[in-house]
């Protein structure tokens, strides 16, 4: 039995390091950016998107499609940022356990 609630005490300081990085998670804010800086934008922790910068090198006639493409480049270089700092804060909080979590039946894969 001791075993038991030893993994329960383990299992319950896990999920309130996790609650913990969820929290510091939703207050991050990545920036991506792309041509060399010439497109910027930043995401918070959820993931919405709260800032675009285009310099203005960037607004040129007809380089619309251009544009556009260095604005989803950007986003998707945030985008992975923020996914890897969000798995490193999960492994973080769950601690010795993070290698059991996805083995165990009916336990969500957290990273």
């Amino acid at each position: 039995m001791k075993d038991i609630s030893g993994l329960m005490r383990q299992a319950q300081a896990m999920q309130a390091r996790l609650q913990e990085a969820q929290g510091r998670m939703a207050e991050t804010t990545v920036e991506g950016s792309a041509g060399g800086g010439a497109v910027r934008l930043t995401l918070k922790g959820s993931g919405e998107l709260v800032a675009v910068q285009i310099d203005d090198e960037a607004i040129t006639p007809g380089e619309g499609e251009l544009l556009a493409d260095l604005i989803l480049a950007a986003h998707a270089d945030a985008k992975r940022k923020l996914d890897e700092m969000n798995t490193a804060l999960m492994k973080e909080a769950a601690g010795p356990m993070a290698g059991m979590m996805g083995g165990m039946p009916g336990m969500p894969k957290l990273f």
